[in-house]
């Protein structure tokens, strides 16, 4: 281990008063920095807990099979990035009017206009499950495409970043998405959508392949994200937790992709903390549905330290404002949660700054996954936004997208 990963992991101990003590340390820090990939950061108190570690283990597996979430499936489909990397896409095709495009030519004689495909691109620790009730509530309404970014849900490991120790960077990321809409989507009108890291992944396809956007691109919506400016975000904690954080974070960073399996271990042990620190980071309402928290909660358990380390440090030298000019002739919807504390809603308004005709959405009690907190508001000015680029006809009745608020029992 370097001098600066054994020092950061020194202050991380001393810090939760563990010092010396490595496996505690990695622990609570794997937790901690799980979140952080998700959108949070360390640091938070939690309320004493008076149910047993064991009760409180089945009512995480009870909930587990509650819902119906990350349950959808559609065609799968595969995709390879330039550096070899396999990318997992799945499609949810719509059956056009009168049978199939290929089928409509032969009996009208004439060439059937490309269908809409909308794209969508998930965050940093998620994958493309985190659309679910948005997926559910336009099947059969417009053609999608669902993909997991690299080393992300069913996507494989970034290949220069296992075999050449090659760093994530955004710009990547955006390569990715075209070969995903390449593989995908050759052809016809797309309408992009993207969460947090998928809309900016989104602003780096805009500012490398700006022909793409200029010939293809009809609509844009960008969710709880940020065109740069990430390394000023604060979490909500006060300024000497920022610093003491930032100060740390890039040696320990590195010291946990270093003990990826012990650190795999520790976030297990440390479950609790992690749920309480990925709600206070993921939602701002009080009654959102455990099973919808639980299943956040999953998704990001699922994303191992490594790649959780490998994708940090991106973020803060990610800076696309420039390719914001891209999307200026377009609807755009810029929508994010007023309690969002990973990618405050102030980018969002910053967005929207530069995007003069672009809707703005501010959504009241409402955190950093706000496509889970309040699918009802999220699905409805997508829906909006298809209709107004003729991805879908005016009147089209959107399925239903259930909703994420606690039942009363």
């Amino acid at each position: 281990m370097s001098e600066s990963s054994a020092e950061a992991v020194a202050a991380l101990a001393s810090a939760t008063g563990a010092a010396g003590n490595w496996r505690r340390a990695t622990g609570l820090a794997g937790a901690a920095i799980g979140v952080v990939a998700a959108g949070a950061a360390a640091g938070v108190a939690l309320e004493r807990m008076t149910v047993g570690r064991g009760m409180r283990k089945k009512a995480r597996l009870a909930l587990d099979s509650a819902g119906p979430y990350g349950s959808l499936r559609g065609m799968p489909g595969k995709a390879y990035a330039d550096d070899g990397t396999e990318l997992y896409y799945e499609v949810d095709d719509v059956e056009p009017e009168g049978g199939s495009a290929p089928r409509r030519r032969r009996l009208f004689g004439r060439k059937a206009p490309l269908p809409v495909t909308v794209v969508f691109s998930h965050g940093y620790c998620l994958s493309q499950d985190s659309w679910h009730f948005q997926r559910a509530a336009l099947r059969g309404v417009v053609r999608t495409v669902h993909w997991d970014q690299r080393s992300h849900g069913r996507s494989g490991r970034g290949v220069r970043q296992v075999q050449d120790d090659v760093p994530v960077d955004i710009d990547q990321l955006g390569r990715d998405l075209k070969a995903v809409i390449d593989a995908a989507a050759p052809e016809g009108p797309l309408v992009l959508v993207g969460h947090s890291m998928g809309g900016m992944t989104v602003m780096a396809l805009a500012d490398q392949y700006p022909e793409l956007i200029r010939e293809r691109v009809v609509a844009v919506a960008l969710v709880g994200t940020s065109s740069g400016r990430l390394g000023e975000v604060n979490f909500g904690l006060p300024v000497a937790g920022v610093n003491a954080v930032r100060r740390v974070l890039p040696g320990l960073l590195k010291a946990l992709g270093q003990r990826a399996e012990l650190v795999e271990k520790g976030r297990q042990a440390t479950a609790d903390l992690f749920a309480g620190i990925i709600k206070r980071y993921s939602f701002a309402s009080r009654d959102v549905d455990p099973a919808v928290a639980r299943f956040a909660e999953r998704m990001i358990e699922a994303t191992p330290i490594d790649v959780v380390a490998e994708f940090y440090p991106a973020f803060t030298d990610h800076d696309k404002t420039e390719a914001l000019a891209h999307f200026r002739d377009l609807p755009v919807l810029v929508l994010a949660g007023i309690g969002d504390l990973v990618t405050p809603s102030e980018h969002s308004e910053a967005i929207a700054g530069l995007l003069p005709d672009a809707e703005l959405v501010l959504v009241p009690d409402a955190g950093h996954l706000v496509m889970l907190e309040h699918p009802e508001v999220v699905t409805d000015r997508l829906a909006d936004l298809l209709t107004r680029a003729g991805a879908v006809p005016a009147g089209a009745t959107v399925g239903g997208y259930g909703s994420s608020t606690a039942q009363p029992g």
